[in-house]
Order: C-alpha cells, then structure tokens, then sequence
C-alpha cells in the first residue's frame, strides 16, 4: 500500500469503495441537457462517504439505502479533501436534485469528486431503506478505480488507521471522516454490517490513547530543568 501522509483514509468502491464509472447508454453525463435541450425532471445522487453528512449541494429530499455490488474500502488516497467490486452492499444516502438543483450538484460534484478526487462516475440502482419502496432508484455514484492515481490499494485496518491518525487537509482531520461515516452507519443503518469500518475505527481508537500519553510524556519531560553537567 502506498504511503501518502496529507490525506490517505478517503474510502471507495473499488472495481474499484470508497468509489464510482460511467455507465449511461447517453455520451452526455447524466444531468446535462438532452437534444431537446431539456434537463430531466430529476437526477439521485448516492454518497457512502462524507456525502453522508456534507453533501454541499441543495438537494429536494433524501432517502437512506443500499447498492448492490460494492464493497466500502479504505483503500483510495486523497491530498486535497482528507472498494472493490463483489457481491455485497454498500450504504449510504441517495440524494434527489430537481430543476436548477441538477446543473449546480453535479458541477461542484464533479469538482470535489472528479477533478479533486480522481473519481470516475457509474450510474447504479440504489435500493432505499424506506419499507414503502417498491423500485429501485437510479443514481449516480462517484468511484474509485485502481486506476486512480491516488489510489492506495489494500492494507490493514491497523496500517490504514495508522495512517488516517496523521492526514489531514483542507476538508479537515481524516479521523472526524472515518468517526461520521461510522457514526451514521452504526444510527441510521444498524442492520448492516460494515466490518471493515468498524475494525479501522476500533484499531484507531486503540492508537489515540497511546499517542496522548506519548505526548503527555514529551511535553512533561521537556518542562522538567536539565541538570548542567560540570
């Protein structure tokens, strides 16, 4: 696994984990205008990872659900901000755009997830929580390929804490991005399991306690005079 200390603990969906591909049967990105010169009625938009909690964009509802097919994975590098594909489920939130909430979503979306991210994008079928659901929903979805020149590839959930302890950026510490995603799946998805979340967020909780009292340590023996040799 590579090494990158600014910001490495984004998660994607690899075929990625932490993210997505184009796969629309039009050579236009969803949400740009047809031939007609209309913009569809509405686009969704899934997030597994800080989209969760900041997506920032004005969206006009949002659903809680599953895709199929993807697995979240601490596995793809970031310097600016802070899976693989296999049958299983990743969660997250889909997000409806209508009207001139389309073009503004996925032109700052494509700037924080593209360009800054790297990511590629794939349209996927989001299954939402909500019991009264009878069809999946159509969504866009941001992902990270190994292609991705960020992207770091497997390690272990004490390695990827490690390294998450130390990355921060202009988005903020990746520690508060690893502790909201856990958060939000473990109150707004408590049915799913996420084991390797949960095992990257308990090996970084492990850590924590032993770099304080390191610092502690540092910090009160540098306080304590020197005795001058003569």
């Amino acid at each position: 696994m590579k090494r990158d200390p600014e910001c490495p603990g984004r998660p994607e969906l690899p075929p990625p984990s932490s993210s997505p591909i184009s796969s629309s049967s039009s050579s236009s990105p969803p949400g740009e205008e047809a031939e007609g010169g209309e913009l569809p009625p509405a686009v969704w938009i899934f997030g597994y990872g800080s989209l969760v909690w900041r997506p920032g964009f004005e969206f006009t509802s949002r659903k809680v659900g599953f895709i199929r097919g993807y697995s979240r994975r601490f596995w793809q590098g970031d310097t600016f901000h802070r899976g693989s594909e296999r049958m299983a489920c990743t969660w997250g939130v889909a997000y409806e755009v209508r009207g001139e909430q389309i073009a503004a979503s996925l032109q700052y979306l494509n700037m924080r997830e593209a360009v800054l991210g790297g990511y590629d994008t794939k349209l996927v079928k989001f299954h939402p929580q909500d019991k009264d659901a009878e069809e999946p929903i159509l969504a866009l979805v941001y992902i990270a390929t190994p292609q991705n020149p960020s992207y770091l590839g497997p390690a272990s959930e004490e390695d990827i804490a490690a390294q998450i302890i130390v990355s921060s950026g202009c988005a903020g510490h990746n520690i508060e991005y690893l502790l909201r995603l856990a958060d939000f799946m473990r109150y707004f998805c408590p049915q799913a399991e996420d084991k390797h979340l949960f095992s990257i967020e308990e090996a970084l909780t492990s850590i924590l306690p032993c770099l304080y009292y390191t610092e502690e340590s540092l910090e009160e023996t540098a306080s304590v005079p020197q005795k001058s040799k003569g």
